[in-house]
């Protein structure tokens, strides 16, 4: 006997009350195992796919592509111990997300039948029984020849809400799929475009007035974008730092063409390549670790500054999504070796959406290399509710005094805002100082390892 289980939308960590569906990954009449993902959502952290904790045929689907749901809501329907399903466990798994639970792939999918016709949040009749009449076969599909790409239902729902045709636009992504900067683009240069014609019709010679249609997307308050997904929960947490903690910046320009040559001599002796920020987060752990004081956080309820022993490392990574600062766990105790290969699957992760909330939270100092936009300095504001970002510049030449002589050296910017509640300018000066120290003269890293 088949017995219909409901799953629903879990609690992805963090704090989290709702979820954006993106895709389906399942349809009504699936035959899906446990723990197999079956719907791709977009939290306010990180684009994440679901597993079914339960296996069996999906006989419901609850929300529509694009739609929010909150955490606790129904999300599909299960019917479990039927013979159609014949793989895996009818019992749960109890695992929420990929990756913290079975590592097993998945079993492959198979349609018992076609649902087309079946509305994707309602309901479906029980499957019939061997004594009922027999369906009619389902028509065969076609097969597919060559990739398709499938645009996403967030960028389709972009590109109505400002009338834009999706059918006229290129696309950038593989096999010319569009994305949502593909989108926002063509929003820009409608923006344009539409200034450049009151700009002309301004400079013409006046006239009798035409009766021209004013379009249906044209507003005079602009273009709206909603502050929803990675975008709001960013908002809303720059927000709450500025006006939680009394913040302060100092910094200082150095010399790093010493730096540059000993990381030229690191990866010319072979080995994986270490990164530039590498080697900066190396040199920030050891400055953390003279001045502990930076690498805490205030209970304000306790009135007390709270010293962390670990060091939980996040850097800025920019993606199409928004600005992410992904976390590299316990980079106290990695060298420059480990921290390069963390970096560069957390940023692959991060362009990619597939960053779980694990990997997007708990940070305790914040490294920001705003180098790579080509600038030379800022005034970051600080990750809450951590208690220091370090700020890098990017690295150029410039005239420099060097031994008494002005010569070209590779100079940086390094900037510190730092929660004042925890420490005093001293501290603060101190900590920056002996970065730059380690950039000028990386040898004096050495005392520290």
């Amino acid at each position: 006997m088949a017995q219909v289980l409901e799953f629903k939308l879990p609690d992805l960590g963090e704090g989290l009350t709702e979820a954006s569906i993106v895709t389906w990954l399942v349809q009504v009449g699936d035959v899906v195992a446990v723990d197999q993902p079956v719907v791709e959502v977009e939290t306010a952290k990180a684009m994440v796919e679901v597993p079914c904790p339960y296996g069996g045929v999906v006989t419901a689907r609850f929300g529509e592509e694009g739609s929010e749901l909150p955490v606790g809501s129904p999300l599909l329907t299960v019917a479990v111990g039927t013979p159609a399903e014949g793989e895996g466990d009818d019992e749960g798994s109890g695992n929420v997300l990929v990756g913290y639970g079975t590592a097993a792939a998945p079993a492959r999918r198979r349609r018992v039948r076609r649902q087309d016709d079946v509305p994707a949040a309602a309901p479906v009749a029980p499957a019939r029984t061997a004594s009922s009449a027999s369906p009619a076969p389902a028509p065969e599909a076609t097969p597919r020849t060559g990739p398709v790409p499938v645009i996403s239902p967030l960028v389709r729902k972009l590109a109505r809400e400002h009338g834009l045709d999706l059918r006229e636009l290129p696309g950038s992504g593989p096999d010319g799929l569009i994305l949502r900067a593909d989108v926002e683009s063509a929003m820009r240069e409608t923006v344009q475009v539409r200034a450049h014609v009151a700009e002309a019709e301004a400079a013409a010679p006046t006239q009798a007035p035409a009766q021209v249609p004013t379009p249906s997307d044209t507003s005079a308050d602009g273009i709206r974008v909603p502050l929803r997904g990675i975008r709001g929960a960013v908002a809303d947490k720059l927000t709450r730092s500025r006006r939680e903690i009394p913040d302060a910046t100092c910094w200082v320009d150095a010399d790093a063409t010493e730096f540059m040559h000993a990381r030229v001599a690191m990866n010319a002796a072979g080995g994986e390549k270490i990164s530039v920020l590498a080697l900066l987060a190396r040199i920030c752990t050891a400055a953390l670790a003279r001045y502990p004081e930076l690498n805490s956080r205030v209970d304000l309820a306790a009135r007390e500054v709270v010293q962390l022993d670990a060091v939980h490392l996040g850097f800025a990574a920019q993606t199409e999504r928004g600005l992410v600062v992904p976390v590299v766990k316990d980079a106290h105790v990695r060298d420059a070796e480990s921290l390069s290969a963390e970096f560069a699957r957390l940023t692959d992760a991060a362009r990619a959406g597939r960053l779980t909330p694990g990997e997007l939270t708990g940070g305790t100092f914040t490294l920001n290399n705003y180098g790579v936009f080509g600038v030379d300095g800022s005034t970051p504001i600080i990750n809450h509710p951590e208690a220091a970002m370090l700020g890098v510049g990017r690295i150029i030449p410039k005239p420099w005094v060097h031994q008494g002589e002005l010569a070209v050296r590779q100079v940086v910017q390094l900037s510190l805002t730092f929660d004042h509640r925890v420490c005093d300018g001293g501290t603060a000066g101190g900590f920056l100082r002996y970065v730059a120290d380690c950039v000028e003269q990386p040898a004096v890293l050495l005392r520290t390892l």
